[in-house]
């Protein structure tokens, strides 16, 4: 035996009693944690992790382990501080907030939950950091979060006493001209596609595809949203209806399972968590570092129709209701309609329609018989201020730019930081968004079978009487019926509640306010706030009497939502608690109402249920 083959192999000998106490401890621990009672640590634990191991973790991850600082702490300690008053003027900045690893855009929910930091976060670069980050949560019993967009209406992306996996620094974007899933040549022909960083928005995204490439991804209409986060809860944009949701675009996914592996998921290689990805849930099957989605042609013209109708009585508002109904159904029930209708309680229709693939003449054309339906009742109903109804070229759709060049004020508002890109925008109806605290929310699918002719009395009757309740909207992207085929057939190939394949529409209520606990004069009105709850409970019933087993859109539902496994994934939830058994056995990756979630406590902390 030469010296080189005698020291290998007594290197590897002196190694695996080694890697034998290594696994025998991983396994214990999976073991541990997967019983009932196992909680996870805390920072007053006596067993925390020691600084040398959190030393060691920063190693690991090129020094990208930051402690996470709290910016409402400058207003809970002193709301006259000029600390205070700099985050209260940068607090509805939605860039600003994405470059807070310690906050995230809603600040809260009442009775539900609050924004709070982490104590750690790994601001990842690459895969290896995610994988890092998540070896170390695994074999400390930490509470993992992982956070890129910072979206979620329901609080997902925020824990206390958490590790956080920080994507936001990870946005590179790359346009390919004939990509192929990894396993997949041969079966899967090559394609146009994009590949984004787990923490790019969707804004950096249309600036490369749409804006630059004059192509089209499918995404999400909120411009500051992040791009895996939407894919992985089933995703809307305005022209859903024609592409179908950002899931179904899904082409491939690399992901960091909570063994710690990096693993490519897509339609050949791992398909069972690739389908999982796909509207499972967000933060539930594994960490994403990077996806990869279809890229699509786009029509020359994109536009809408946006305008106010004010009945003058609670009978005219039936009448225009009832109308309304029968002129989606023969105008607007199809791939080129999309975005939504506000039926307010003050006898008030809000239209903000925007379609593709028609010119400005014939979006007028499309609106005229509703228009002149309203013209011959001058009386009862009264059009408020100036109408838009037109197009624009299809390209400049999220180019600022265009925008300003063509006078088109008040579409955008911007990142006014110094520095800022001037990239940096979000659609004006979506400020309200910035930092609000949420009172209740709640979203139900309509199924098309309610446009027929005999349900259509019925629909309108009971929209009239859901909004004596509260003010609703009717988001006509989010149901994929009277789209293509291609589109709904992509799209039942996803995790998703199949119940978004037969809906026209989705019916979203809500209402937010300000304030967080602990800040002087900024306290949250609870009272105001389950009021507003009740209300807006009582408001949804309304269609639920027509939809009793309705399904809801993960994203965009109630923090308290009843039987949220059957609503949010239907039939799939089943094989998606499958997936998760066999991905994440011990439960590290928890989101509130996530596939698995149901066997944690509610902060995520103590597993009530031993896993099965």
């Amino acid at each position: 035996m030469d010296r080189r083959t005698f020291l290998k192999k007594s290197g590897l000998a002196a190694l695996t009693p080694l890697w034998a106490r290594a696994a025998e401890a991983a396994a214990l621990r999976g073991a541990a944690s997967a019983r009932s009672g196992f909680r996870r640590r805390r920072p007053s634990d006596a067993n925390w992790p020691s600084q040398a191991a959190w030393k060691r973790l920063n190693d690991a991850v090129d020094g990208n382990l930051i402690p996470v600082e709290f910016p409402l702490q400058a207003c809970i300690s002193d709301a006259n501080s000029a600390a205070c008053k700099n985050l209260v003027a940068s607090i509805k900045n939605p860039y600003f907030i994405g470059d807070q690893p310690g906050i995230t855009q809603s600040l809260g929910w009442v009775d539900a939950w609050w924004t709070k930091p982490s104590v750690y976060a790994v601001a990842a670069q690459n895969a290896n950091h995610i994988a890092a980050a998540v070896n170390f949560a695994r074999e400390n019993d930490l509470r993992l979060v992982v956070k890129g967009g910072g979206h979620s209406y329901q609080g997902t992306s925020s824990a206390p006493d958490s590790l956080l996996i920080w994507t936001r620094h990870m946005h590179d974007i790359t346009m390919r001209d004939a990509f192929v899933p990894q396993g997949c040549a041969g079966r899967i022909a090559p394609q146009r596609a994009v590949t984004c960083g787990a923490g790019t928005i969707w804004m950096q995204a249309y600036a490369e595809v749409t804006t630059k490439g004059a192509a089209y991804v499918q995404g999400g209409g909120c411009t500051t949203v992040g791009v895996a986060g939407l894919v992985q809860s089933g995703g809307f944009g305005s022209f859903s209806k024609h592409y179908g949701t950002a899931a179904a675009g899904l082409l491939e996914a690399e992901v960091v399972t909570a063994d710690g592996q990096i693993r490519i998921a897509n339609a050949c290689t791992n398909p069972d968590l690739f389908w999982a990805l796909k509207g499972g849930g967000g933060g539930t099957f594994g960490a994403m570092s990077k996806v990869t989605l279809r890229v699509r042609d786009i029509a020359e013209w994109w536009g809408g129709a946006i305008f106010t109708v004010k009945a003058s009585s609670d009978d005219a508002f039936r009448r225009l209701l009832r109308r309304f109904v029968a002129f989606y159904r023969e105008n607007l029930f199809n791939d080129r309609w999309g975005e939504h209708l506000s039926v307010r309680q003050d006898n008030v229709l809000d239209f903000v329609m925007v379609c593709q693939g028609l010119t400005t003449d014939e979006v007028r054309k499309t609106w005229q018989p509703f228009m002149d339906w309203l013209a011959r009742s001058p009386g009862a109903y009264k059009i408020q201020g100036q109408p838009i109804l037109g197009a624009m070229p299809a390209q400049h759709w999220w180019d600022p730019e265009w925008r300003k060049e063509n006078r088109q004020v008040g579409v955008f508002d911007s990142d006014s930081r110094p520095g800022a890109s001037p990239n940096n925008v979000w659609w004006t109806g979506d400020g309200g968004q910035v930092g609000w605290t949420l009172y209740g929310y709640e979203s139900l699918w309509l199924p098309e079978s309610l446009l027929a002719d005999d349900s259509q009395q019925r629909l309108a009757n009971a929209l009239y009487a859901a909004s004596r309740h509260f003010d609703l909207e009717l988001h006509f992207n989010k149901g994929l019926a009277g789209g293509p085929r291609e589109a709904i057939e992509a799209t039942r190939d996803t995790a998703m509640n199949p119940a978004v394949l037969t809906a026209f529409a989705l019916l979203i209520v809500g209402d937010a306010g300000g304030g967080y606990p602990g800040v002087p004069g900024h306290e949250p009105d609870v009272a105001t706030a389950r009021k507003s709850r009740a209300r807006i409970h009582d408001c949804v019933n309304e269609l639920r009497a027509l939809v009793p087993n309705g399904g809801a859109y993960v994203s965009e539902s109630n923090f308290f939502q009843e039987n949220w496994q059957r609503a949010y994934w239907g039939p799939n939830h089943p094989q998606l608690a499958a997936v998760k058994r066999k991905y994440d056995p011990a439960g590290l990756f928890f989101v509130h109402n996530g596939v698995g979630s149901e066997e944690w406590s509610e902060d995520g902390f103590t597993r009530l249920v031993a896993s099965r």
